[in-house]
């Protein structure tokens, strides 16, 4: 059991640390707002991924697999909504003197998440790697080994973001950055239509 745990964690981290949409959001959001203004975003993430993990090990996953098109309406549905927020934080205004309430919120990082294709990828790989529909115990295991990793390593991004923050005074540069994450976003939003919902 120990050894699973261990994977468990493993698999949590990679999943949860390596840039996605998401990521990319909390980074941006903390150059521009900070580290605790940033944070409900990365709860609402957070508690959407393990609602969505928890879906997904009852049953839900068998659902997308019986119904293809319903995968395929989410991955459009999350290409447009993540290079919507791109095309924001493009044109988000610069202002190191007044950090406006423009930051994303709660429900922009819940709804980020579940429209999230490398979300989904991640549940569906590990309910079926870990055989969490075999055992709620196991599933209960997993989720809260979830959202810990999940909560903090999203939280990680956010820090990283406002530390970058502080490298780059001037309000040029943070919009720079800017410009640069919300291409970013908008890349892999043309990414998921372009490779059907899947990016590495």
């Amino acid at each position: 059991m120990t050894a699973q745990i261990i994977a468990m964690m493993l698999f949590a981290l990679t999943m949860s640390i390596t840039p996605g949409p998401v990521n990319v959001t909390t980074f941006s959001s903390g150059v521009n707002y900070g580290f605790m203004p940033t944070m409900p975003f990365v709860t609402g993430a957070t508690i959407c991924f393990t609602l969505l993990l928890g879906l997904v090990g009852l049953g839900m996953g068998g659902f997308i697999t019986l119904f293809p098109f319903v995968g395929k309406i989410i991955c459009f549905a999350g290409a447009i909504f993540i290079s919507y927020v791109g095309y924001k934080i493009m044109h988000s205004r610069v202002s190191i003197e007044n950090k406006s309430a423009d930051r994303p919120l709660f429900h922009h990082g819940f709804i980020m998440q579940w429209l999230n294709v490398k979300a989904w990828i991640a549940c569906l790989a590990g309910t079926s790697a870990f055989r969490l529909s075999e055992s709620y115990e196991k599933l209960f295991l997993f989720c809260v080994i979830y959202f810990v990793i999940c909560y903090a390593s999203i939280a990680l991004w956010a820090m990283s973001g406002k530390l970058t923050s502080k490298l780059f005074k001037n309000e040029k540069h943070i919009a720079t950055i800017n410009i640069i994450m919300g291409l970013i976003l908008i890349s892999l939003g043309v990414l998921l239509v372009i490779n059907d919902g899947v990016i590495s």
